[in-house]
């Protein structure tokens, strides 16, 4: 079993910025894929960024250019940095990876940006 631990939404004022951790936990011994995804309130969860391994990261056209995607495997966590941030960005973000045990997903954290 894998464990997914969310961090580091908030509320925030247009064009400012939020960075988000997913720390990764349990019998990770290979990690096939890892990606963002959010859910706005009343939509349907949307894929935001993906990055299957050994592949560079592909971001949605909504975010592109100011999120950026990232990990530490000492620390087996990954990171999405946001920048630019806009009302519209407002959703409940989730983590996810796919390893030998399929795909695990973190509990949720909520990002709220005011204009």
């Amino acid at each position: 079993q894998v464990q997914l631990a969310e961090s580091g939404g908030g509320l925030v004022h247009a064009r400012g910025s939020l960075r988000l951790s997913c720390a990764a936990s349990g019998s990770i011994f290979s990690i096939y894929a890892m990606a963002w995804y959010r859910q706005a309130p009343g939509k349907q969860r949307e894929l935001i960024a993906r990055a299957p391994s050994g592949v560079r990261v592909v971001y949605d056209d909504s975010v592109k250019g100011r999120f950026t995607m990232s990990r530490d495997d000492a620390l087996n966590t990954m990171y999405l940095q946001m920048n630019d941030l806009k009302p519209e960005d407002t959703a409940v973000y989730y983590c996810s990876i796919v390893t030998d045990s399929g795909p695990s997903w973190g509990q949720g954290t909520q990002v709220t940006v005011s204009s």
